[in-house]
């Protein structure tokens, strides 16, 4: 199997340029990063300009819900992640075809029940959040839809995840690319030409998923035909999937709290009506375009120290963290140099009104200043995750959030005004900081190691 995968283009990060092979393998995940957050952020100015401020407030304040469902999958996928990183470093061809068979027939088996809670518990949390009634009608639909398709997004990131444990990060950009043309191409046609409003933009989002899902698991099975991907194949091996638990399960346990924590903030931020609302929702698509390479620059730093750990090449992954924390850093700093000039520009993107304008600049100049801190943060978390290190990264991340981030933000609205409530990022990601560096440079995620134990079960 290590053979036909090399054949095909998978990338060995156990040899060459640290460095290099990092921001290689960053680049297609940035630009497919970038497309996936354009086709986010098509939705958004779409909803804004031919429906209405109020959809645009909906679909913002269904996402932290949407992410909520999908966040022990999204776990589980970064557990898997690292497995495959480091079984394929480690030449571990038999358990690295039971890891990936393992974890489909859990997102197969789980699909089904997961969109049917969604669906079930969309009224009581809009009503958790104190949605505004003249959004409340728009959020719930828009809900409903995306959770009923829900099977489209985990199945690719299921498939992204295995390709970025073998370090090919340029075949999930094709997938991406597929995806945002087709839910641009969709939207246009379902909310400007047939006049469906927020349903048209969610159908839209489901369609392109769906069709990205299926063509990369077709486009997968004929590049690397060694994975074999079968998504109904129910091979289930339960030592693996004990281990992908416990790499992905602190993952999928921040990521839910993290999605309650924002849904809390949420509710704050409904509180000071749709404009206010949908300022905060606006500025939130472009922080995302911010942040994109950042993460590009931690999957990439998650994979490399996952590869040369399995592969026991730990002299390498210091070059490789040295070089992940430079890039990610001097990029947050560009970034905020350029796009704090630019802030009212960026928000004309997403509505005319002027009241929707102010309330997302206020977000933006509140937050870019300080966004080499969480650039610091989770290029350190990333590194050590690739490791096997999870828990400093999960207690680290929700620290930050349950700790700081939320009391803050309530405590600046109160004594400071709305418009202050962003500086409570700020806070927050002060606290991560302080309980993750400390850690990281103690040296011992270097220790973790996940490639021993016993055969795959039959």
């Amino acid at each position: 199997m290590a053979e036909e995968l090399q054949k095909a283009r998978s990338t060995d990060m156990t040899k060459g340029s640290p460095a290099r092979l990092i921001l290689l393998f960053a680049l297609p995940l940035l630009a497919g990063n970038l497309f996936q957050q354009l086709y986010n952020m098509v939705d958004s100015i779409v909803v804004g300009r031919f429906v209405g401020s109020t959809a645009l407030a909906a679909v913002g304040t269904a996402f932290p819900v949407v992410f909520l469902m999908l966040s022990l999958f999204m776990g589980l996928g970064m557990g898997a992640t690292v497995m495959v990183s480091q079984f394929y470093g480690a030449n571990d061809a038999a358990r690295l075809k039971a890891t990936i068979d393992t974890v489909y027939t859990s997102i197969m088996v789980g699909a089904v029940p997961l969109s049917v809670l969604g669906i079930a518990v969309s009224r009581p949390v809009m009503a958790l959040l104190s949605v505004p009634a003249d959004t409340a009608g728009q959020c719930w639909l828009y809900m409903v839809i995306i959770m009923g398709g829900m099977i489209g997004s985990l199945g690719y990131n299921a498939n992204a995840g295995i390709l970025q444990g073998l370090g090919d990060s340029k075949t999930s950009l094709l997938f991406l690319v597929i995806a945002c043309l087709l839910n641009i191409l969709l939207d246009l046609l379902f909310v400007i030409v047939f006049g469906w409003g927020v349903a048209g933009v969610a159908i839209a989002t489901v369609l392109a998923q769906l069709f990205s899902w299926v063509f990369g698991t077709f486009y997968i099975n004929k590049k690397y035909p060694a994975l074999s991907i079968r998504p109904f194949c129910f091979r289930f091996d339960r030592a693996l999937f004990g281990q992908v638990l416990r790499l992905g399960l602190p993952a999928g346990v921040q990521q839910a709290l993290f999605s309650f924590g924002v849904i809390a903030m949420q509710r704050l931020i409904n509180s000071y009506g749709s404009d206010f609302m949908a300022g905060f929702n606006g500025a939130n698509k472009v922080d995302a375009f911010v942040f994109m390479p950042i993460q590009s620059f931690t999957t990439a730093a998650t994979t490399f120290v996952g590869q040369n750990i399995g592969a026991g090449r730990r002299d390498r992954v210091q070059a490789g963290s040295r070089a992940t924390l430079l890039m990610s850093v001097g990029f947050s700093l560009l970034a905020a140099a350029v796009l704090l000039p630019l802030g009212r520009l960026c928000m004309h993107l997403f509505s005319p009104e002027p009241a929707v304008i102010e309330s997302g600049y206020a977000y933006l100049v509140r937050i870019l200043p300080f966004y080499w801190m969480i650039a610091l943060m989770f290029a350190a978390n990333g590194i050590m995750r690739g490791a096997g290190e999870m828990m400093i990264p999960t207690i680290a991340t929700l620290a930050g959030l349950w700790l700081a981030r939320l009391p803050a933000a309530y405590l600046l609205a109160r004594f400071f005004g709305p418009e202050n409530i962003h500086f409570c990022y700020a806070i927050g990601w002060a606290l991560g900081l302080a309980i993750c560096v400390p850690y990281y440079f103690t040296g011992r995620w270097r220790q973790k190691g996940l490639v021993a134990g016993p055969p795959p079960s039959n």
